[in-house]
């Protein structure tokens, strides 16, 4: 086969996974109203994240009410978090879908169905930590503006740009079918959320995989090298952000439990608030297969071992 042949076999398979993911988009179409929420509210006599997630079993010194709460503000935060992702993960795919305006019209109307449905996700995750939010006392804290934070990951290389958003999108499949959906004793609303955002991003995960490695494509080796410095400093900013938080919600956990927290106790929730943050929102997406196989199939041994050099600190012992 020559090279013509098998550049158009592979513009042809490229094209049907486009056009899969439109037809996906379309057969499960949602509306956070009308299918989702229903006029429903949170249930909070359950806990909101799994204890696989939050890992609050890991506290055994918590009453089941205590654990519950933490595991209500882990779940809250989970929120903020998605909705704060949404917003540069919503303007990269706007910025992808312009450079196809007068070209490939199955490609532009899969990025513009994939915007939509993430501006939409912005939207559910705002207004279920408001109405989370409404039900707690006051003095929870959002460590970091969703703007502020777009602005940072969108001056990085598209390519680092997207191999964070493929992570990211991949986790969320692995959060839901591992650890979500199973659990019966959630709060039903929590689950149905997340049961919606991960029907979306199934197809999100086949249009970031195509967008990453276009991108990939058009870099020359030096680019491609300084793409791999960009998504390890985007990890390490998210970390950073991690550690804000965790420290926030342990401490905002602290105040509200109903008693005193020794020292020591503080300390062991802090400690595994990050954990739990940790790998929620960088380790799970790290470790999951597919992201280890398309990370590894764009990057040399040099450039994986400075990955898991930056990666070394917070992975697990």
């Amino acid at each position: 086969m020559n090279a013509a042949a098998a550049d158009m076999i592979a513009d042809s398979s490229r094209a049907a996974r486009y056009a899969r993911c439109v037809k996906m988009s379309k057969k499960t179409e949602w509306q956070i109203d009308r299918d989702l929420l229903r006029d429903r509210t949170f249930d909070f006599s359950r806990k909101f994240l799994p204890d696989g997630l939050s890992l609050v079993d890991d506290l055994s010194f918590l009453a089941p009410d205590e654990a519950r709460l933490l595991s209500q503000i882990q779940g809250r935060t989970y929120a903020y978090i998605f909705g704060l992702v949404e917003r540069f993960i919503s303007a990269k795919m706007l910025e992808r879908g312009r450079a196809k305006v007068l070209g490939d019209q199955l490609a532009l109307e899969g990025l513009v169905r994939f915007s939509n449905e993430e501006i939409k996700h912005q939207e559910l995750f705002r207004r279920m930590e408001e109405m989370i939010g409404a039900h707690m006392a006051p003095g929870y804290r959002q460590v970091a503006d969703p703007n502020d934070v777009a602005r940072v990951v969108l001056a990085s290389s598209t390519w680092s740009v997207l191999a964070l958003t493929c992570h990211i999108e991949l986790f969320v499949q692995s959060h839901y079918d591992k650890s979500i959906a199973p659990r019966e004793e959630l709060c039903p609303v929590f689950k149905d959320v997340f049961m919606y955002h991960w029907k979306d991003e199934c197809q999100h995960v086949m249009l970031d995989e195509l967008e990453w490695t276009d991108e990939h494509a058009k870099l020359s080796p030096s680019e491609r090298d300084q793409a791999v410095e960009d998504l390890i400093a985007l990890v390490v900013a998210v970390d950073g952000i991690l550690q804000a938080q965790s420290k926030s919600d342990a401490n905002y956990f602290v105040r509200n439990v109903g008693r005193t927290i020794s020292a020591e106790e503080a300390l062991q929730i802090e400690a595994t608030v990050l954990t739990a943050y940790r790998w929620q929102y960088i380790i799970s997406g790290v470790q999951h297969r597919h992201f280890g196989r398309l990370l590894t199939s764009m990057t040399t041994p040099e450039q994986i071992a400075r990955i898991q050099a930056a990666l070394a600190p917070i992975m697990p012992s």
